[in-house]
């Protein structure tokens, strides 16, 4: 039975979310599946992904082939990274230490790549926010300069408005 590794569609019309499964491949996009690895949120910045790696690597060393989509999120999770260590380990060319060492090395610096997105992501969003709120202060400065003089010549003819329509007013009764 050829077994893949793909994306079944869950989730809203607009608003996708996956879940990441080992499916038969001969099952329906959001059929029969025979376990779920994990979740892919695309909808957020940077994209959320929860994934079971013992499990993905374990279907990737009994042959499951992964579809694009799902390789580049198994490598991102460093899922082929481990497949791979592991095959070392079983060749006899890296000690099962060796390989956990490398691994989480990876891990770290990927850990603080994606930090590294997210700060930049809230700065951007910041500068954004104070460029938005100092364009929104000088606009009501500029609607208050234009609105004032008129309202000062409204206040001062105003009064003689009204002085003059009351005597008129007087005179007709």
């Amino acid at each position: 039975m050829p077994v893949k590794i793909r994306l079944q569609r869950h989730g809203k019309k607009g608003k996708p979310y996956y879940w990441i499964v080992a499916a038969d491949a001969r099952s329906k996009r959001d059929g029969k599946y025979l376990e779920k690895l994990g979740a892919y949120n695309p909808n957020t910045n940077p994209a959320t992904i929860e994934l079971n790696l013992d499990g993905a690597v374990k279907w990737l060393q009994n042959g499951a082939q992964p579809t694009d989509t799902a390789k580049a999120i198994l490598s991102y999770k460093g899922a082929l990274l481990k497949n791979h260590l592991a095959g070392g380990v079983r060749k006899g060319a890296l000690t099962e230490e060796q390989a956990e060492a490398k691994f989480t090395a990876w891990l770290e610096e990927k850990a603080g790549k994606i930090g590294a997105k997210s700060e930049g992501l809230a700065k951007a969003e910041a500068e954004a926010k104070a460029k938005a709120l100092e364009a929104e202060k000088a606009a009501n400065e500029a609607r208050i300069a234009a609105a004032t003089p008129v309202a000062e010549e409204v206040t001062e003819d105003a009064p003689e408005a009204v002085t003059e329509e009351a005597p008129e007013v007087k005179e007709e009764e």
